[in-house]
């Protein structure tokens, strides 16, 4: 997906001013939460754990959205 070096730079910017957003609904006490960041990449975190964040590139957030779509993480009978 995305190489060495945009992965790099995603993991050294500065995050502190991300505007985090959570799906509606759910438990209030954990939720996941993702922040869009510059060139379409995305960092999500857990609201229980807000100090790990994991960061995405646009291609990387793109086949994880398409996947999602396509079912590709469905449970399997």
């Amino acid at each position: 997906m995305g190489t060495q070096q945009e992965k790099d730079e995603l993991y050294a910017m500065d995050i502190s001013d991300a505007v985090w957003e959570s799906a509606p609904g759910g438990p209030e006490d954990e939720k996941v939460e993702i922040a869009h960041l510059p060139g379409g990449a995305v960092a999500m975190r857990n609201s229980k754990d807000p100090d790990t964040v994991l960061r995405y590139t646009a291609a990387e957030w793109r086949a994880f959205v398409l996947g999602v779509r396509d079912g590709e993480f469905d449970l399997k009978p």
